[in-house]
């Protein structure tokens, strides 16, 4: 794309409102992924379900953050 083009919609972009450009910018993103698998899409609600299911239960076991934080530095050797 032109320089001159990419300037234009820089200016342009630059008058929408905060969401607005939000929008947008999920928009370009999304249009960067490609098509959607909805078998993916369906395998990631069924586990979300499934993780909610185990809160909601009292199966899952909860960390607090810095619990999860110093799991993670540990894990990485910080």
């Amino acid at each position: 794309m032109a320089t001159e083009t990419l300037n234009h919609l820089r200016s342009q972009i630059s008058t929408l409102s905060r969401s607005e450009r939000a929008g947008l910018a999920r928009e370009l993103i999304m249009s960067l992924d490609g098509p959607c698998d909805d078998s993916v899409e369906q395998a990631w609600n069924d586990e979300i379900i499934r993780r909610v299911s185990k809160v909601k239960s009292g199966k899952a076991t909860l960390l607090s953050r810095e619990e999860f934080r110093s799991k993670m530095r540990a894990r990485l050797g910080q």
